[in-house]
């Protein structure tokens, strides 16, 4: 599933650590293929586990979240082959434990371009990695160490679905190469959107990433891959990137305050997945939608809608898609420019409301499965039509 969107400057946290860890300047690359380092072992369970009490616990003060938490946060960097100086690392971010058997998540543009990944714990124990598997669409990845029972402190993680706005929240990260950094803040939003890393059919566009948390607290390049905590220690958010238009004088994003992390529930999807088989498949609808920031009063009366009309607006349909197939109308061809009228409004989706895009993408992530059949309620000329349709996997 594509939208038309209007582009904000995201900037991805992992830093590059080309010669002072104090100076980094962001990494776009795409993952490498190279043998892992560390030994395969087969894992006991998909299911992520926790040394910590069920429910997490509530803090009483800030420095004892961080005592109890910071043990399982990590510091992942990753090494280039030629022309790169192979004992130097060309990249940094972050990661968290999630099981007592090793496995580490990061997010998936931290390790991409890289033929060997380190992991470094607060004890200062260093470790090679062994990549498991990596998701484009929630730009996760899940790595694999093999280190003394001791040294493995897996965080508890929390439930996406009960995040409130307001919530209070802490990052904890490596921002810039300070490792254990902690920053203080609240959930200023749910449900954002973000562009996946998968590239839509063509090339010309990506797909998009949803139910996306923002906070305020304090994200900078090297945060990549860092757990966003709530005040009983649970992981809630997996950080991720940051919308800034400020910049450090070596080129470097600054944290603006506007800054999204990955809801912790798709890593509980996810990880599964990448344990059986190395990725994940996100359900595909086969449409593309305006983005929830070109719903404008200007939008509406030119598609002839009234200035209360709700829902994700269907501006094409791909062809031989899910639905296409299940008659969805879309008001143009794919490629085309300008904003028609005559397409369908997505109003609901088994009977959820859905009052953008951005509620029908969390709707999807949060409760479909590819070959699952949903019932998309349309608004087509003034009636309501159900429509049936079965849910594929992103191509």
């Amino acid at each position: 599933m594509r939208r038309i969107a209007i582009r904000w400057p995201v900037v991805f946290l992992a830093a590059a650590t080309l010669a002072c860890l104090t100076s980094p300047a962001l990494l776009p690359s795409s993952p490498s293929s190279s043998a892992p380092v560390a030994p395969t072992r087969t894992p006991a369970s998909a299911e992520p586990v926790s040394t910590l009490p069920p429910g997490g616990f509530e803090a009483t003060d800030l420095a004892e979240l961080y005592t109890r938490v910071n043990p399982g946060v990590v510091t992942v960097y990753i090494y280039g082959g030629p022309p790169h100086d192979s004992s130097v690392p060309i990249g940094q971010g972050s990661g968290f434990v999630i099981d007592g058997d090793g496995r580490i998540i990061t997010n998936r543009h931290v390790v991409e371009g890289g033929d060997q990944i380190e992991v470094d714990f607060p004890s200062g124990l260093k470790t090679w990695a062994e990549l498991i598997g990596t998701d484009p669409d929630s730009d996760l990845a899940l790595l694999d160490v093999e280190v003394p029972a001791d040294q493995l402190a897996p965080l508890t993680l929390g439930d996406s679905e009960q995040v409130r706005v307001g919530d209070l929240v802490v990052a904890i990260g490596n921002p810039f190469g300070l490792t254990g950094t902690m920053t203080l803040g609240v959930v200023s939003a749910i449900g954002r959107t973000l562009d996946s890393e998968r590239a839509a059919p063509g090339g010309e566009a990506f797909f998009t990433a949803g139910d996306i948390i923002q906070t305020d607290a304090a994200l900078n390049p090297g945060n990549s891959g860092g757990p966003l905590l709530n005040m009983r220690g649970e992981v809630i958010g997996v950080n991720r990137a940051i919308l800034t238009e400020s910049f450090t004088v070596s080129g470097d994003a600054a944290s603006s305050g506007v800054g999204f992390a990955i809801p912790i529930n798709i890593v509980r999807r996810v990880v599964p997945s990448l344990l059986d088989r190395g990725a994940h498949d996100y359900p595909y609808l086969g449409i593309t939608s305006l983005s929830d920031e070109a719903w404008t009063l200007k939008t509406l009366e030119a598609l002839g809608l009234p200035p209360d009309a709700v829902g994700a607006y269907v501006t094409c349909v791909t062809p031989r898609g899910p639905a296409d197939e299940a008659g969805v109308i879309g008001a143009g061809p794919c490629n085309g420019p300008d904003i028609r009228a005559g397409g369908d409004l997505i109003i609901a989706i088994d009977g959820t409301p859905v009052r953008n895009f951005a509620d029908l993408l969390s709707y999807l992530i949060r409760n479909t499965e590819v070959g699952q059949e949903v019932v998309l309620t349309v608004l087509r000329q003034g009636e309501e039509v159900d429509l049936t349709l079965t849910i594929a996997a992103r191509p």
